[in-house]
């Protein structure tokens, strides 16, 4: 997929501009895998599903403390929940934290066949 249209209460815009797997970091060290992501160089926002969380082996739960909202996303090693991040909620409902984009390099092998009888 590439240059998609996306609707928006104002209009439609092409801010779609491919699309793949990316690997996340949020602030405590914690990796996402994402293999279905949409990229757009025009947002300046992200959302992270529940469900990419949850296939990446982590859990969600979400706690108070001193009247902030978190949501904890653990994980269960030898029957111990550790609290691995704690993102805290706008007063929208939603969640928030910062990533940064795991820098990587492709390297692909063209294999070209020379068929001679």
């Amino acid at each position: 997929m590439s240059n998609a249209h996306v609707n928006t209460i104002s209009s439609s815009s092409k801010l779609i501009e491919g699309s793949g797997r990316t690997i996340i970091l949020i602030p405590k060290g914690t990796k996402f895998i994402i293999d279905d992501t949409l990229y757009s160089t025009k947002s300046q926002r992200n959302l992270l599903s529940f469900k990419d969380i949850r296939l990446n082996g982590y859990h969600i739960e979400t706690m108070n403390e001193k009247n902030v909202e978190y949501l904890y996303i653990t994980n269960v090693e030898c029957g111990k929940k550790y609290v691995l991040e704690g993102l805290p909620a706008f007063s929208s409902g939603l969640y928030y934290t910062h990533i940064s984009a795991i820098k990587s390099h492709v390297t692909t092998n063209h294999c070209l066949s020379n068929a001679s009888n």
